[in-house]
């Protein structure tokens, strides 16, 4: 691959070629927010008020699950300030569609827009990359479980994607709250606890059965499709010292359909080149980018992304492998060998 690039100089040559409007907020997004939240309130009555067989129960969860995932795809879009600028606003709107997922908004800025995307794919820095070599040699715990065999381990990750936006989530919490003021610790804890009293609270209103299909069931369902995306987000591409989005992000394809439900979340090498601009126009940037640098974009279908997670550890020797240090085995990363159609192993190299 080329040399990096700061994500900077990307996005100076592709403002050129991008309409004005591109970079304004487009408030019409909530108009999916609001049909969301009435698909939830409506499923909400249906398990809440009959007794329906538990099969058509799952169904309501699952549909329940998808809303809750795309609440939290507009939260993120609104949390970065394309739909509505006026902060105090923002924080309000991103609190609600982020409700079901229990993530406080001035944490998730904290964590998401001013840590992630500063530090993307960096292994000191982005609190969202994976460890390296060196670092799980200092992990007893972790580096047990990576005696397993890959198989294993990948059932058990992929199986583990429908708590891991969770757990992730309340341990940025904790690690985050410290860096607030001691006077504004309290309302950002609230941002959380207070969501998920709310849903606590309508485990006694409806009853332990009831509550298993209105919110246990979907709020799993929600962790794995936004873990989906976020798994193939940044998991095939190499760690780097330069933030450079072509190099350390991961556009995938899914049905056009699956994207208008999604608010574009797919496009994600356009969302870390323009974070600031609406999901809306992220097509047109991909455009421009496949012209200007076709060598440099890494795309592939979900589908394939997804396999190439399973078939692939997640653990980084030279930032640029991918490696099994028990099964003594290294991968490309993407950019660096990796062909996510046939993946293929060298023999580990260590210094």
């Amino acid at each position: 691959m080329s040399e990096l690039e700061k994500f900077s100089v990307y996005a100076k040559h592709l403002k050129k070629h991008l309409p004005k409007e591109a970079f304004k907020p487009v408030p019409a997004r909530l108009l999916g927010g609001l049909a969301y939240l009435c698909v939830v309130v409506v499923c909400f009555l249906m398990i809440g008020l009959f007794n329906i067989h538990p099969l058509v129960n799952i169904i309501f969860s699952f549909i329940i699950g998808a809303s809750f995932a795309a609440l939290g795809f507009l939260g993120h879009e609104i949390l970065h300030g394309t739909v509505i600028r006026r902060a105090w606003l923002r924080d309000i709107l991103g609190a609600i569609a982020f409700w079901p997922l229990s993530v406080s908004p001035k944490i998730w800025r904290k964590w998401h827009n001013l840590t992630h995307h500063v530090h993307t794919q960096h292994d000191e820095h982005d609190p969202d990359a994976w460890p390296t070599l060196e670092k799980l040699s200092k992990m007893k715990v972790v580096r047990s479980v990576y005696r397993l065999p890959l198989g294993v381990r990948a059932f058990f990750a992929f199986a583990s994607l429908s708590i891991q936006f969770s757990a992730h989530s309340l341990k940025m919490l904790v690690i985050y709250i410290k860096e607030f003021k001691p006077k504004k610790q309290p309302e950002v804890l609230l941002q959380t606890v207070v969501p998920w009293a709310s849903w606590i609270s309508l485990l006694f209103i409806m009853g332990f059965e009831k509550w298993i299909f209105a919110f246990f069931i979907p709020l799993l369902i929600a962790n794995f499709i936004v873990m989906a995306y976020i798994s193939t987000n940044h998991r095939l591409n190499p760690l780097v010292p330069v933030n450079d989005p072509l190099a350390n992000s991961l556009t995938v394809t899914v049905p056009k359909w699956v994207d208008v439900l999604h608010f574009n979340f797919s496009y994600h090498t356009e969302h870390h080149l323009f974070p600031g601009m609406s999901s809306k126009y992220y097509p047109l940037v991909k455009e421009k980018i496949k012209k200007m640098w076709p060598d440099r974009y890494h795309e592939m279908p979900m589908g394939e992304a997804l396999k190439a997670l399973w078939k692939t550890p997640r653990v980084y020797f030279d930032q640029n492998q991918l490696v099994d240090p028990y099964g003594n085995k290294a991968y490309g990363s993407l950019g660096h060998g990796l062909n996510p159609k046939k993946i293929r192993t060298t023999r580990l190299k260590k210094k």
